[in-house]
């Protein structure tokens, strides 16, 4: 017996809603029958994971700047570990939270989440990209070798002009232009000094071009000058003092050219550029969603829970 088109299609319509109804119950299922307590339980660990991932965010983005900020290559390191660790836990909570989620949440609540993933990926790029640079400190280390090593050899080199001054002062024959040049390249070498210092901290390579020509011209001025003395110190028997004073010299510059290669890398001024901008940039807005899908969950009837007016 043949059925009839309309009947037919009668029957069509009642078996549709039925799937339709039976997909509708295995969504509600999940919640429809938990008890109350069951449904706060889900809904409480979801906040937490939230949470965590909200802590551990700021943890390794306040790790991340000590690792810029430390003074020594240890100290740089450890925070830069700490940092990662705490990154690595945002990661393990994201992926839990994801699968409950797909289990029990709202398409609001995943859309955010994906939303916050996309930030995290950029928070690891730039974090990865600071960390590497911080623990390098090679600002830190420029200054530590003009304080240092520089200054020391200088403060030698000057004690030596010193007694070649004091030596031809006692001497009518070339006193005054052994004092003049002995004081000229003295004068010569602190003002080369006292340009490091604003090369280390500068970020620009233009104005590091302008302070390197400015301690060319000046390291020029001064081998004329050592020059000059030499001819001088020569004439009058005492090379050993000229030699002394070019070799000391002569270490400034080494240390001064390693000090200008370190500057230049500049990782320590980059790496707190990144993290005062870009990084900081990036950390609120995560933070920003997570508290949006914090607030979300929070928001989420509780099935057998009257909701108390406000």
């Amino acid at each position: 017996m043949m059925i009839k088109p309309g009947l037919r299609d009668f029957f069509w319509v009642v078996a549709g809603a039925l799937i339709t109804l039976i997909l509708v119950l295995a969504l509600m299922h999940f919640r429809e029958d938990q008890s109350p307590v069951a449904q706060l339980a889900f809904k409480t660990k979801r906040i937490e994971l939230a949470g965590k991932m909200r802590l551990a965010l700021a943890l390794s983005s306040e790790a991340g700047n000590s690792a810029v900020m430390a003074t020594t290559d240890r100290d740089s390191h450890n925070f830069a570990d700490q940092a990662r660790a705490a990154t690595i836990l945002v990661e393990q909570d994201r992926r839990e939270l994801t699968e409950l989620l797909r289990k029990g949440g709202t398409k609001n609540e995943e859309e955010l989440l994906a939303k916050f993933a996309q930030t995290f990926t950029e928070f690891q790029r730039i974090d990865k990209d600071l960390l590497n640079l911080a623990v390098r400190n090679t600002n830190l280390k420029a200054y530590r070798l003009a304080f240092g090593p520089a200054e020391e050899v200088l403060k030698e080199m000057d004690t030596e002009l010193t007694r070649i001054a004091e030596k031809a002062a006692g001497s009518a024959k070339d006193s005054c232009p052994m004092q003049q040049l002995a004081n000229e390249i003295r004068i010569g070498a602190l003002h080369i000094q006292t340009l490091l210092p604003p090369h280390i901290a500068e970020e620009n390579d233009l104005k590091m071009d302008k302070l390197e020509s400015l301690m060319a011209r000046e390291d020029r001025n001064i081998r004329k000058k050592l020059e000059d003395l030499a001819g001088l110190l020569k004439s009058s028997g005492d090379s050993k003092d000229d030699e002394a004073v070019t070799a000391r010299y002569a270490k400034f510059r080494e240390i001064k050219a390693q000090i200008i290669k370190l500057s230049r890398e500049n990782t320590n001024v980059r790496s707190l550029a990144i993290s005062l901008n870009e990084k900081r940039k990036v950390m609120l807005a995560g933070q920003d969603t997570l508290a949006s899908l914090v607030q979300a969950i929070e928001q989420e009837p509780i099935y057998g829970v009257p909701v108390n007016p406000r």
